[in-house]
């Protein structure tokens, strides 16, 4: 037994209003060392995409409107990748209470609009790979949501792992994109929908 952590899953009170309402969907109580980590991360890993989608000349061949769903999107599940890693969200997406499990699968659900902004403006109109991305998001969903409590980070690897494969093979986009499904499942179906014990240094009495 470590001794020199601690799990804290207390959530901190959030204020009234609009400034409450956006601290909740971040995660309450974000340390300052979590939000300087997610800022750079975001900055690092956003300037490699921008970069990489450059030099691969795909943006050449977007139009204004393709060009502004991609940088949504990729700033959007980057972001999402980071945020939901936090111990803020850990506490907050995965606290007991009636409704918790709902909020998250509809959170999951909502990112079926991504799905339908990439694949029928980027892509254009591809409805095999939207549906197909669908079912891959909606079926892993359901297993890691309803998977026994001590299996759902593996059962969540699985899915992850099975999604990118078949986006490799079945599902295939130009290079471009390629970044698009990793980060998609990673997000949805790792970093938002498996609960971690939220750890902190134990404080010295």
């Amino acid at each position: 037994m470590r001794t020199d952590l601690e799990v804290a899953w207390e959530i901190p009170e959030t204020p009234p209003g609009f400034a409450g309402r956006v601290e909740r969907f971040m995660g309450p109580g974000r340390t300052r060392a979590e939000s300087a980590v997610e800022i750079a991360g975001l900055i690092v890993c956003a300037l490699l995409l921008a970069a990489g989608i450059r030099a691969s000349g795909a943006w050449h061949t977007w139009s204004g409107l393709q060009c502004a769903v991609v940088a949504l999107v990729g700033l959007d599940l980057i972001g999402g990748v980071l945020t939901n890693a936090t111990n803020a969200a850990k506490r907050w997406y995965h606290r007991p209470g009636p409704g918790v499990r709902r909020s998250r699968l509809l959170f999951v659900s909502a990112h079926l609009l991504h799905l339908l902004a990439v694949g029928l403006i980027v892509l254009p109109a591809d409805w095999r790979w939207t549906l197909g991305n669908g079912a891959l998001l909606l079926a892993g969903a359901a297993l890691v949501e309803f998977a026994p409590l001590h299996l759902k980070r593996p059962v969540s690897m699985i899915a992850l792992t099975a999604a990118v494969v078949v986006n490799l093979f079945w599902l295939e986009v130009p290079l471009a994109l390629g970044w698009f499904a990793p980060l998609f499942f990673l997000k949805l179906l790792v970093c938002h929908l498996v609960p971690e014990a939220p750890l902190e240094r134990r404080r010295s009495a």
